[in-house]
């Protein structure tokens, strides 16, 4: 075999080995923006269900605590800017101002004895609980998958794949500012 067939069988390896990387870096990068695709439709399906015991909850309120409009006002409008977020980035802020607002919620329901007894709120109170704690763990998985993607997009050499193919970076879901601040204890 001559050196110039060698160097030919050579380069065609080469080139062999340069588009399977391309395309197993390509379809790593399809596998895991539908991983993060999935993991946000679940956590949605849990805050759906979160929407949907919203409503009860307030009406169930509202009748021990007439009042309280502020609290309610602030539920109801944080709910309504989760249903009317537009971008990714945005309903992940909506959904952290509607957390904060059903703890508002709760805490009003502490300064009311006889609806922390009612049965229905009762029940209300811990499904949504319940889905609280779903949507904390979908929370988990999506910034797991979003960090592997994010990771991946950012690495050499699929970051040159990321560029060419438009792979953008997919925001975390992170807490609010003030939920990150120290619980204030007084007696």
């Amino acid at each position: 075999m001559s050196t110039g067939a060698i160097i030919g069988i050579v380069i065609a390896v080469i080139i062999v080995i340069l588009i399977l990387s391309f395309v197993g870096i390509y379809n790593g990068f399809v596998k895991l923006k539908n991983r993060v695709e999935e993991a946000f439709a679940t956590m949605d399906v849990y805050m759906k269900k979160r929407f949907d015991l919203i409503p009860n909850l307030v009406e169930t309120v509202k009748g021990y605590a007439a009042h309280e409009k502020e609290t309610l006002m602030s539920v109801t409008q944080a709910r309504t800017a989760v249903m009317q977020s537009s971008t990714t980035e945005e309903r992940l802020k909506n959904e952290n101002v509607l957390s904060g607002a059903l703890k508002s919620l709760f805490a009003v329901s502490e300064s009311y004895p006889d609806l922390k007894a009612n049965a229905n709120f009762m029940d209300l109170q811990k499904q949504l609980q319940k889905v609280e704690e779903d949507i904390a763990n979908s929370r988990k998985y999506y910034n797991a998958v979003v960090r592997d993607y994010n990771t991946k997009r950012e690495t050499f050499p699929s970051n040159i794949i990321a560029g060419m193919f438009h792979f953008e970076k997919k925001p975390m879901f992170e807490i609010a500012e003030e939920e990150r601040q120290n619980v204030k204890v007084e007696f």
